[in-house]
């Protein structure tokens, strides 16, 4: 009862659900923040201090929940360290209307905020049976092969689902997902993003990536394709972590997107969906800039946002 207050009060904080037609599937975001979380651990700094002191302003890894009303199922997007409460908070989401334990999980790649959650679906913690795991054959293989995941494997917590880049999976007859790569730091798996369509929308999820210009890809055209993109926006700015080069952690910065974004079209920038915030982004505890952000066109993530 008292996480589900927590998530009402989220809510009811300005973290609002958009309407949607109950028929129609739909997204929610579980979680908005940088690998480590926000407040982030042994930070002591005026960016996370506020959090350290009130629960109503901590925010989650960076996930995403596919949910389908017609069928009653739904797919967790990210398996990350906060996997506990953000299950718990998509039962209060939802009003319990929907399995506890996903129909399958994407995850994108190895680093921790994106697969460690995993853990809790072992004989040490809930002992789940058979949880899809959807990731690309690297990803895949590195679960299978290294401990503690390859327990989960073994022990039959989780069933293995490797995904072949750009080749869909059917989820049901409305729903697919589709796997490609991106660069990133790839030091025990590839990195994935995923474009989902349900049929009636079409979406982008691209957590990670080192930055957009090393993309085969054209990240403007990839947006227009879609209805609502979720794209990495870890770093504000260059200059972030005084002291600290951030080439050795390379993202795109938010004020490098908003650049390439910043001669197209309102209804293009529109599309574009703001996550995966450092605890040093002050776009995840500062309103006026977050509000800067907005009037430039783009959305800034909410948790607990219906979309």
């Amino acid at each position: 009862m008292a996480r589900c207050f927590y998530t009402i009060l989220l809510l009811f904080s300005g973290f609002v659900l958009h309407a949607q037609s109950p028929a129609q599937p739909y997204i929610l975001v579980l979680g908005i923040a940088q690998d480590g979380g926000y407040p982030h651990i042994g930070c002591q700094h005026q960016c996370c201090n506020r959090a350290w002191a009130s629960d109503s302003l901590k925010r989650s890894v960076v996930s995403l929940a596919l949910v389908d009303p017609v069928t009653k199922k739904w797919w967790l997007f990210e398996a990350t360290p906060d996997i506990r409460d953000q299950l718990h908070s998509f039962q209060c989401l939802t009003h319990g209307a929907y399995n506890f334990v996903p129909e399958g999980i994407f995850v994108t790649h190895a680093h921790i905020g994106h697969y460690a959650g995993l853990m809790q679906l072992g004989k040490e913690a809930m002992s789940a049976h058979e949880v899809p795991v959807y990731a690309l054959p690297r990803m895949s293989a590195f679960l299978e092969t290294n401990g503690p995941w390859s327990q989960l494997v073994i022990l039959h917590n989780i069933a293995l689902r490797p995904l072949q880049a750009d080749t869909a999976v059917a989820l049901t007859d409305k729903i697919s997902v589709t796997a490609f790569t991106v660069p990133h730091r790839d030091e025990y798996s590839e990195t994935a993003g995923f474009r989902i369509m349900t049929g009636s929308k079409k979406y982008l999820f691209i957590p990670d990536i080192n930055k957009w210009n090393l993309w085969d890809r054209n990240i403007t055209n990839e947006v227009k394709k879609v209805d609502v993109a979720f794209v990495d926006a870890t770093f504000y700015a260059e200059g972030e972590l005084p002291g600290r080069n951030l080439a050795s952690v390379p993202h795109p910065f938010v004020t490098e997107t908003m650049e390439l974004f910043k001669n197209e079209a309102p209804e293009t920038k529109a599309k574009v969906y703001l996550i995966h915030f450092n605890h040093s982004n002050p776009m995840l505890w500062d309103r006026s800039k977050q509000n800067e952000v907005k009037k430039q066109g783009f959305h800034v993530c909410i948790q607990g946002e219906k979309i």
